[in-house]
């Protein structure tokens, strides 16, 4: 097993929330309670954590947990020890991924990829091939349907991509995208999937949990 601090060359994060009730997932507190908001929360971040899980299997790479909300302590106890953990800290999206790049460099990592939770069609298999395009590219990104994007990963670290975007809108990836060719950082795509925000997504996750049987083993 990995000691806590140590980043493998190849590493995953992951960007989390910790589900308390009525402070995440609000976008879906009209259709299922604040309760229900947050545990849906917790349910796509363990099958996040899954799919990482299974692509360990298959490869060597660190898993870090970026939280915001909860402590360290609460992490734990909800995901485990056996993982990384920092807190997201102060700033906007772009400010939280980029210090959460840097970190992963400093400490000698060679590939570094983003994810968060909301997307569950992103498996183990989508994952493994944005670890592998990234030996010949410097730059994978996974789109989303609704404009923004489910996974970045880098071969190193380039700030520009995270900095003057507006997060939140239908325009992050094409604004990513624009960055990235104006400087000149090759890049590649995986599949488009969609998001689970709003009301009206909440079949892809139905879907999902259907096809599987880890929340009745969980």
């Amino acid at each position: 097993m990995l000691k806590l601090s140590e980043v493998q060359k190849q590493h995953l994060i992951i960007f989390t929330r910790y589900p308390e009730a009525g402070k995440t997932k609000t976008r879906l507190i009209p259709a299922l309670g604040s309760i229900g908001a947050a545990n849906l929360q917790q349910q796509m971040t363990e099958y996040t954590l899954l799919q990482t899980q299974e692509l360990q299997k298959a490869i060597g790479i660190s898993v870090e947990v970026r939280f915001t909300g909860g402590n360290l302590q609460l992490m734990q106890d909800w995901l485990g020890s056996e993982l990384l953990y920092k807190s997201q800290g102060e700033g906007d999206l772009g400010s939280r991924m980029a210090r959460s790049l840097f970190d992963a460099f400093q400490k000698r990592a060679e590939y570094g990829i983003i994810i968060g939770t909301d997307c569950p069609g992103l498996n183990s298999q989508i994952l493994a091939t944005a670890f592998q395009q990234l030996q010949t590219v410097d730059l994978v990104i996974g789109p989303a349907i609704d404009g923004g994007y489910y996974l970045i990963g880098v071969h190193r670290f380039i700030p520009e991509l995270f900095a003057n975007i507006d997060w939140g809108t239908a325009q992050v990836l094409q604004q990513t995208v624009a960055i990235a060719e104006k400087i000149g950082v090759s890049h590649t795509y995986l599949p488009a999937l969609a998001d689970v925000d709003r009301p009206e997504d909440l079949s892809i996750w139905e879907e999902i949990v259907q096809q599987s049987d880890w929340l009745r083993d969980s």
